[in-house]
């Protein structure tokens, strides 16, 4: 994980109507940019920056945490307070800056575990974990993964692995488009750049990068640059498709509809292009197979990858079973399952018998 040091404006949290709170938090952003050109508008009143580099060079994250908040804290307008903190990963940091500490290097485990499960933001989550007893991040993360990955699925991993500092970010933690429309301010234009929302909106770096993209593109040509748009689709791969830069995106079903046998967020970390070969096994060695009516034929035990060694299956949720184009000669039926192993949670699709690993979350 990126250990950051993040700048938290209490004061600025809440955008309101005149935008006087954005217009503020723009100063706020320029001046933290003179400790670091790279600075990450995660939301309004929130933004990050790498501290390795940083830190070398102002004497030490101790310091350089010292010299961020006098320049913060010395723009009109940012508020009475400024919280400033380091820790390992953006969920971390963001905590950090609330409490204004510096987390040491791999300590971000024991920052988080006396927290409240109700700092991962889902009230459905924090209720139900309290109603089970577990009140605090590090009784959450020292639940079995195969245990949260059964009964919470995989949002529930992803919130597990949070906890636990395993993973340093969380859905809805960043708020897309902030960062081009501080830079759009900054620049005093009205609005954002052209594509608002490049590479997810996250980022004041946004602008910069479509800059860069207007030039590679004048040199090399219009098909020379694409960006992902979300569309409808049941395999994470379906999901999305590549749009010429500047162009405009073509309707390819909403993202929103049902699609029935999509598999629920978060979304895999890696799709591979190629799925690879995997043999899945019950405990007596049989294969194992899914009905047409979407039912395992036995409990998955062992799972193999391409012909390597055989892992326990320390947990799974599914199958989701797809039927597509079930009216012409294109018919295709297929099911997914995600697998927990030793090495990692996984995506399985299985079609006509034969197992394949199609994703891989972490």
């Amino acid at each position: 994980m990126d250990r950051l040091l993040v700048v938290r404006c209490p004061d600025l949290l809440d955008e309101d109507e005149d935008g006087d709170a954005l217009r503020s938090f723009t100063g706020v952003v320029a001046a933290v940019e003179a400790y670091c050109p790279w600075v990450t508008v995660v939301r309004p009143g929130v933004c990050s920056l790498p501290v390795r580099g940083p830190a070398r060079y102002f004497g030490g994250e101790q310091a350089l945490v010292g010299l961020v908040h006098r320049a913060a804290t010395g723009v009109d307008g940012a508020g009475a307070t400024v919280g400033v903190g380091v820790a390992d990963g953006l969920f971390a940091a963001v905590l950090a800056a609330g409490a204004g500490v510096v987390v040491p290097a791999g300590g971000t485990p024991g920052f988080l575990a006396p927290l409240p499960v109700a700092v991962l933001g889902d009230d459905d989550l924090a209720d139900l974990l309290a109603r089970l007893g577990v009140r605090t991040l590090g009784d959450f993360a020292g639940l079995p993964e195969r245990h949260v990955l059964g009964r919470f699925g995989a949002h529930g991993v992803a919130c597990h692995r949070v906890a636990g500092g395993r993973s340093g970010e969380l859905d809805g933690l960043r708020q897309a488009g902030c960062g081009p429309r501080v830079e759009a301010l900054r620049r005093g234009t009205p609005e954002p750049v052209r594509q608002s929302g490049f590479w997810g909106g996250m980022s004041d770096a946004d602008a910069r990068a479509a800059r860069a993209l207007d030039e590679v593109q004048r040199l090399l040509g219009p098909g020379a640059v694409a960006t992902a748009h979300l569309q409808g689709g049941r395999a994470p791969g379906e999901r999305t498709r590549l749009v010429t830069w500047g162009g405009a995106a073509v309707e390819a079903g909403d993202p929103g509809a049902p699609w029935p046998g999509r598999i629920p967020p978060p979304a895999p970390v890696l799709v591979h292009g190629r799925p690879r070969r995997a043999e899945v096994a019950d405990a007596g060695g049989g294969a194992v197979a899914v009905s047409g009516r979407g039912l395992l034929s036995a409990d998955p035990a062992r799972l193999s990858v391409e012909g390597g060694p055989w892992q326990a299956v320390e947990a799974w949720a599914g199958p989701w079973p797809s039927d597509d184009r079930w009216w012409s000669r294109a018919h295709r039926r297929s099911a997914r399952m995600q697998v927990v192993a030793a090495d990692g949670t996984r995506l399985l699709l299985v079609e006509r018998g034969r197992w394949w690993v199609e994703a891989t979350y972490g």
